[in-house]
């Protein structure tokens, strides 16, 4: 008899639903537990390019994204005061039949994967983590928060940023901050917006908005670092709202709307890339777990579901699930996620450091280009 072979994913975000679905469509069995019991139906906006709606439509998902997101195919560089000063046409990553671009509220998304999950067939469990992991040669055997016990073929840490699972494995990397952090708003949108457009400069490093569907968008300010522990959610909305205000063009309107402080929030830029390998045995990262950058370059997310389709790829084609193969996946993602990293952090830096000449879009284009290639 055939030995099915079984996979838990730890995690139930962007990359971990992702590589559910694929790994059940390539007939390996899955169970997924994810630490919230609301499984993370929240957030902002996300913004989608079209190498992440590659993998979408691979997923099976596309049409949903493309029903409930707000697709476009430029991107404005704006002065403060909102006056248009370049306007690139962006690239396909996706291919010539993708939008470069869709953006959509967070939840939504996480929505379509979640019922894409749900109807694949994977055994999801809430509010659920791994206490403990002992693996041998064969598999792992993994031990629940509710005391529970199972034995899998291999071990996906999808579990994010702080992922548990990459401490419990003994791989040291953690994110560092790179010394920016981003308000973020969700707010009606104006019906001039029908795009991305960012302001470099002014009070803010970046000031920069997405359409989200027909009637929503996500904007956001980006700035100096701040300690969190002195800031007071009850003044979020008021907060923006001052920063916004040298701000002109659709931020008029976008600043208007800014009255729920429950609405934003604020997170800090992150950069993170574990080096070497993303697995130990039979434990492997994916996404968040492995590397994070500041969203300067909208990569995050596209970057995780690449990881997912990847890994998917190769479980499913080898029958040995061996140290080769696991190594093979680090090495088929490690440059493209490099790139993309190191690209997104260098934004950073000319702004942290002032540059004024500073070639932005020439980066964008250049990293752009390399992610049109299937990953």
């Amino acid at each position: 008899m055939t030995h099915t072979r079984t996979v838990l994913v730890i995690g139930g975000g962007t990359a971990g639903n992702g590589l559910a679905v694929l790994l059940r469509k390539a007939g390996i069995d899955v169970d997924l537990v994810e630490a919230k019991a609301d499984w993370n139906v929240h957030g902002s906006g996300i913004t989608t390019q079209g190498n992440a709606l590659r993998v979408l439509r691979e997923i099976g998902v596309w049409e949903e994204v493309e029903k409930l997101g707000f697709g476009f195919d430029a991107l404005g560089i704006t002065a403060p005061d909102g006056t248009v000063l370049h306007v690139d046409a962006h690239h396909r990553t996706g291919g010539p039949d993708l939008p470069s671009v869709v953006g959509m509220q967070r939840a939504d998304l996480q929505r379509i994967l979640i019922d894409a999950v749900r109807r694949s067939g994977a055994r999801v469990r809430l509010g659920t983590t791994v206490q403990q992991l002992e693996q041998d040669a064969s598999g792992v055997d993994v031990t629940f928060s509710d005391g529970t016990t199972g034995r899998y073929d291999l071990v996906v840490a999808a579990d994010g940023l702080h992922s548990a699972t990459r401490a419990m494995i003994g791989i040291s990397e953690r994110p560092e901050p790179v010394g920016m952090g981003i308000w973020r708003v969700c707010a009606p949108r104006p019906a001039s917006v029908e795009r991305t457009d960012l302001a470099y400069g002014g009070p803010c490093y970046i000031a920069g908005y997405c359409p989200t569907g027909p009637d929503s968008l996500y904007a956001y300010l980006v700035e100096p670092q701040r300690d969190r522990a002195n800031l007071d959610p009850d003044t979020f909305g008021e907060e923006m709202r001052r920063l916004a205000e040298p701000y002109g063009g659709a931020w008029d309107e976008i600043r208007a709307s800014i009255t729920d402080p429950k609405k934003v929030n604020y997170t800090v830029f992150t950069r993170h890339l574990v080096e070497g390998s993303w697995h130990r045995g039979r434990v492997v990262l994916v996404g968040d777990a492995a590397h994070s950058c500041p969203p300067t370059l909208a990569q995050g997310a596209a970057m995780s579901l690449e990881d997912a389709l990847v890994l998917a790829e190769l479980l499913a084609g080898h029958d040995d699930w061996n140290d080769e193969l696991l190594t093979a996946y680090y090495e088929r993602r490690i440059p493209r996620v490099r790139l993309v990293v190191d690209g997104a952090v260098q934004i950073c830096r000319w702004q942290l450091d002032g540059v004024r000449d500073a070639d932005v879009p020439g980066l964008i284009g250049r990293t752009m280009t390399m992610l049109t290639e299937l990953p």
